[in-house]
């Protein structure tokens, strides 16, 4: 079930969508946001050369935004063969990705940062079978591709063509070896843009050129080479300056078409089956985090508008996730600095591509703070207390929930009792909002907790002490303020932590703001 989306950032449009999609598929592919949109452009001025008509144009508009949408569904078998899948994909640019130079590429990624003695081992199987399993891994993209594309709403001529997506003019590609013209005209059109706008951007317009002369006939077909070589500074024209985001939307062939709520909806359902498949979790994942937060709110009677941007912001709060390589979501035993500061960008890197489509104001609001903790201790912007909405509270509680159903390198995944218990053990250290965690739980369809204190069982004098930790007095003013021992007010103290599971004062703080004490305190100048 999923909610009808009455009032609630209507009016989405669709060539939008898919445009921040493909600006998160830029960044599982290694390069800046754009890239897909900017190479669009290249691709749409090079139809319209070669004269092909609307429909035909429309195919190389979507084949090429999209057209990498299925690479993200091996990441995880890309990952166990070349390490960083992400920075496997963004060194494909560089070569012909075929023979000796595409075979010296993968060898050097294979076992990259192993010791020496395994990355000889894992080289020499990986030489044994590379082409059946590069084969394997492309046959995967290409089927997943066409599925995704069908998912999104895009005319089937478009998941077809994506099918020839790794096929080259020479024969060479995968996974069927087609050559020429047995591959559609869109798909050359759409493979050479795709890797002229990488080098136009990085060496120049000169270097684009002689890249695609050095591929002509092999990579890309001579007669789209030809048109774009021939007229390469005015196919490319302002590609580098202008608005990107603007001129590639003014191509789309549904640029005005607004989405039903409903329609709506099951584009961003596309969407997050899209990320799921990318990320170490099970299919489904993200529908069961928008479910479970949706359903939370309906039970604690918010506007129906705010259930949908909850359930909206469940499906589409990890879509940041494909900028994070797969080695670091699969690595086993702690992670580096440099690791752990890349994944907890992940919600930013969600905003950044919601943050483009208008009418999703709301929803990408909620849906960058799934990470964050009411005690300051999430991610990305470590965000406390009143800084975050009831319905940021919800996605949080959804987000823990089911991310502790999900296996994880050093766990499996738990049960739901299990996930419940751990859940609940959170809101009880002051990290997840007490409420909130219920709710959820109940809309997953766990039996409610017996209701205890929100004060974690404070005898009075404990929260008298709590009301005074949290405006800040030491434990000499308590004392005075209660007229006890300044030792009987530090044991307080020490038994209020560990009833409300927090370490100091400022995590005691937030516990008595979140409980609605820190108002009631004593007015430290005597005036009540």
């Amino acid at each position: 079930m999923h909610p009808s989306g009455n009032g609630a950032d209507v009016g989405l449009r669709r060539a939008e969508l898919l445009a921040a999609t493909s600006l998160a598929i830029d960044l599982g592919l290694g390069q800046p946001m754009e890239h897909m949109l900017r190479s669009s452009l290249i691709a749409t001025r090079i139809a319209e050369r070669m004269g092909l008509p609307a429909e035909r144009r429309a195919i190389v508009y979507y084949a090429n935004l999209v057209g990498w949408i299925g690479c993200h569904a091996d990441s995880q078998e890309l990952s166990a063969l070349f390490g960083d899948d992400i920075a496997f994909r963004a060194d494909t640019y560089g070569v012909d990705m075929a023979g000796l130079p595409f075979l010296r590429l993968m060898v050097s990624h294979v076992g990259r940062n192993s010791p020496g003695w395994e990355r000889g081992v894992r080289t020499a199987a990986f030489l044994l079978t590379a082409r059946h399993q590069v084969g394997r891994l492309i046959q995967s993209h290409c089927t997943s591709a066409g599925v995704l594309s069908d998912r999104m709403g895009l005319d089937r001529e478009v998941g077809q063509a994506l099918a020839y997506i790794f096929e080259r003019w020479d024969g060479r590609g995968m996974p069927d070896g087609a050559r020429g013209d047995q591959i559609p005209l869109e798909v050359h059109i759409v493979r050479l843009a795709d890797v002229a706008e990488v080098h136009l951007r990085t060496g120049g317009l000169l270097r684009a050129v002689d890249v695609i002369r050095a591929r002509r006939g092999t990579q890309f077909s001579p007669e789209v080479a030809d048109v774009f070589a021939g007229d390469a500074a005015a196919i490319v024209d302002g590609l580098l300056e202008i608005d990107v985001w603007t001129a590639a939307l003014a191509q789309a062939p549904d640029r005005h078409r607004t989405l039903h709520a409903d329609e709506a909806d099951e584009l961003l359902r596309a969407v997050a089956d899209f990320v799921d498949l990318k990320c170490p979790c099970t299919p489904g994942y993200s529908r069961g985090v928008a479910e479970s937060a949706a359903g939370a709110a309906r039970s604690m009677r918010m506007p129906a508008a705010d259930v949908t941007r909850l359930y909206r912001a469940g499906l589409v709060h990890g879509l940041g996730r494909l900028g994070v390589s797969n080695q670091i979501w699969s690595k086993r035993g702690p992670l580096s600095t440099a690791e752990l500061e890349r994944l907890r960008m992940y919600p930013y890197l969600t905003g950044r591509i919601l943050s483009r489509v208008a009418g999703l104001e709301s929803v990408v609001s909620i849906a960058t703070k799934g990470e964050e903790r009411i005690d300051g201790s999430g991610f990305p912007r470590g965000l406390v207390g009143a800084e975050l909405s009831s319905a940021d509270r919800l996605l949080a509680a959804a987000v823990a929930y089911h991310q502790l159903l999900e296996p994880r390198p050093d766990r499996p995944g738990l049960d739901n009792s299990a996930a419940a218990q751990a859940i609940r053990a959170e809101a009880r250290a002051g990290r997840l909002d007490a409420d909130g965690v219920e709710a959820v739980l109940a809309a997953s369809g766990h039996r409610p907790a017996r209701r205890t204190s929100r004060d974690g069982n404070l005898t009075a004098r404990e929260i008298e002490v709590l009301r005074l930790v949290a405006q800040g007095r030491s434990n000499r003013e308590i004392a005075a303020a209660l007229h006890i021992a300044e030792k009987t007010a530090r044991n307080h103290i020490e038994r209020m932590y560990a009833k409300l599971g927090v370490r100091n004062r400022t995590q005691a703080s937030l516990a008595a703001i979140d409980r609605g004490l820190a108002p009631f305190a004593i007015d430290p100048t005597g005036n009540g």
